[in-house]
């Protein structure tokens, strides 16, 4: 019982560490491939928006930019029939997109760090096994 215990317990550990990994590196490839760079004013100046720092940083000066257009107002708060609630709209979509992007990276970090534990849970019931046996 102990063995397929360790054994399903380093199993799991492993399929979350490669699915952590890969969704990592979809998620910053698909970014990547956006050619989208950081604006001079953004936290993270110049740099390739291909990570959850530089996402983060892209999508808050989006946020100020639209609210310099639109006068501090958000989509919802805007008249409908106003020009500029495009704008607002377009900058809800793009900051959701890269805050979604942000989200993913989170949780691609927690599943390999899951997968880590459940390694190590795996080798320490194996150890705990061969010095009772």
């Amino acid at each position: 019982m102990r063995k397929a215990a360790s054994l399903g317990a380093m199993i799991l550990g492993v399929l979350l560490i490669i699915g952590g990994a890969a969704t990592w590196f979809t998620v910053g490839g698909t970014l990547a491939e956006q050619n989208i760079t950081t604006s001079d004013d953004a936290c993270l100046p110049g740099k390739a928006v291909d990570g959850p720092f530089t996402a983060y940083c892209e999508a808050k000066v989006i946020d100020a930019h639209a609210l310099e257009a639109t006068g501090g107002l958000r989509y919802a708060e805007m008249d409908r029939e106003d020009p500029l609630r495009q704008v607002a709209a377009t900058s809800s979509f793009l900051q959701a997109s890269l805050f979604t992007s942000v989200v993913a990276f989170g949780v691609a970090a927690m599943a390999v760090g899951m997968g880590v534990i459940f390694v190590l849970i795996g080798l320490g019931i194996r150890d705990v096994s061969e010095r009772t046996a």
